[in-house]
Order: C-alpha cells, then sequence, then structure tokens
C-alpha cells in the first residue's frame, strides 16, 4: 500500500476543512467583522440554534437535515483515517480501525464517561464567569443558546445538536487534525496550538471573549488527547456542556430574563 505524501495530506485536510469547520472559521471573521461595524460587539446578538420555518414539521426537518449533512466531513475523515488494506479484508476492527485510531468508540464507558464529566465542569463553570466579564467589557456579544420555537421535539431536537457540534468539533479538530499534523512533523506544541486557535476562530462572530474561551478550552482538550489517545471524553464533555446551554437555556432562559 503506497504511503500517503505530505503534499497529499495537506490537500486532504484543505479539503475536510474547506467543507467542515475552515468553512465555519471563515464565515465567523466575516460575520465578526459585519457587527463590529455596524455596532459596538456589546450590542450584537449571536443565537446559535434558530428557526427555519414557521411551519412546525418543515422546522423539524430543516433541523434534522442540518444535523445530518453537518456529519457528512466526519464520516469523510473516519474514511481517510482508516487503515484500507484492513478496510478491504473486513478486519477494520484492529489497529486500521478508525475508531479504534481516534477512540471513538465504547471501550471503556465509564472512565471516558468520568473523565466527559469532569472535563464539562472544568471548562463550564469558568466559561459563565468568562462570558460575564466578556459582555461587562463589551468584547462579546449576547449569546443565545437557542431561539427555536416550543414544540414536542424541541428539546430533543437541542441534544442532537449538541451531540452533533461535539462528534463534528472533536474528531476533526483534534483527533484528525493531530493525527494529520503529526504527519507532517509538525512539534505536539504547535500542532495543539494550531488546533486551538480553529477553535476559537470559528467562534469568532460570538465575539473576541468566546473566542479566547474556546482557544483555551482546544488547549486543554488537544493536550489531553495528547496523553490518552481517546476522543470520546472530549465528545462527552463538549455534548453535555452544549446541552445544557441549549436546553437549560430553551426551557428556563426567558422565565429568568434571559433572551
Amino acid at each position: 500500500m503506497l504511503v500517503p505524501s505530505r503534499r497529499r495530506l495537506k490537500f486532504e485536510v484543505w479539503i475536510v476543512l474547506g467543507l467542515s469547520l475552515g468553512q465555519s472559521a471563515v464565515y465567523s471573521v466575516v460575520q465578526l467583522l459585519d457587527k463590529m461595524t455596524r455596532a459596538p460587539l456589546a450590542e450584537g446578538t449571536s443565537t446559535l440554534n434558530r428557526s427555519q420555518s414557521t411551519r412546525e414539521y418543515f422546522d423539524l426537518t430543516y433541523q434534522l437535515l442540518d444535523i445530518i449533512f453537518a456529519l457528512v466531513p466526519v464520516l469523510l475523515v473516519i474514511y481517510f483515517l482508516t487503515d484500507q488494506r484492513q478496510a478491504a479484508s473486513g478486519d477494520v476492527g484492529n489497529q486500521g480501525s478508525a475508531f479504534r485510531k481516534l477512540g471513538f468508540n465504547f471501550a471503556r464507558p465509564g472512565m471516558d464517561m468520568m473523565q466527559g464529566v469532569g472535563l464539562a465542569a472544568l471548562i463550564g463553570i469558568p466559561s459563565l464567569g468568562l462570558y460575564a466579564a466578556g459582555r461587562a467589557l463589551g468584547i462579546t456579544t449576547a449569546i443565545i443558546p437557542s431561539a427555536l420555537d416550543a414544540y414536542w421535539w424541541t428539546v430533543p431536537v437541542l441534544i442532537l445538536s449538541a451531540i452533533r457540534h461535539a462528534v463534528v468539533e472533536e474528531v476533526i479538530v483534534v483527533g484528525y487534525l493531530l493525527n494529520r499534523f503529526g504527519k507532517f512533523g509538525w512539534s505536539v506544541p504547535l500542532s495543539i496550538a494550531a488546533s486551538a486557535l480553529l477553535r476559537g476562530s470559528y467562534h469568532l462572530y460570538q465575539g473576541f471573549g468566546p473566542f479566547i474561551g474556546n482557544v483555551v478550552m482546544g488547549i486543554v482538550f488537544a493536550w489531553l488527547y495528547t496523553r490518552t489517545k481517546r476522543v470520546m471524553p472530549l465528545v462527552i464533555a463538549h455534548a453535555l456542556l452544549d446541552i445544557v446551554a441549549f436546553v437549560g437555556f430553551s426551557l428556563f432562559g426567558r422565565s429568568v430574563g434571559l433572551g
């Protein structure tokens, strides 16, 4: 089997990013500039989950389609990382499996869950303070985690949306990119920094506070991945953070004067 050259792998990375979070980063920078040239950032608003139709079941359809198609780049990454020799022989459950390489499986559910919950607490609590500080300094927009209308499917869709974000970001930005950066010959600190900066960049539309917070989160998550070689705890932590934000806001935000 031919080993892909660095040049080929770099094209591969650009394609993956162009179809996923690299594209999001470009839009995020443009959106930030748009908001900054309209009014001070403190007067801006960033809505994370918005309705796409005034008709209930069309809105549900659009939401589910967004979630499904957002996961396609993850499948592409899994394909690229799978050892094609073992895939051809049907032996993808061992070393050639991308799920095994990334630690994106249920090999140790108890430990992954404990680490995920701990990470969520470690990142989530300081994030609230950083958001408040950013708002006070005028460098962060008002963030509305959910603007979906209240239907029977709202909470399940928000949970699916949270899981989608967790899987896409952690599998691509941490697992996949650190694998590829290593093949480029990059050092571990440089790889972690690049991964963290990308994570921060596609949150810039929310302001500079979330950019800083997500860079810090990216450093912690990427460093932990280099130690454990498991992306699953990161997916769990990220999903928990987003579920609390999305669902909590949807259920209680307006009753406590938010939104």
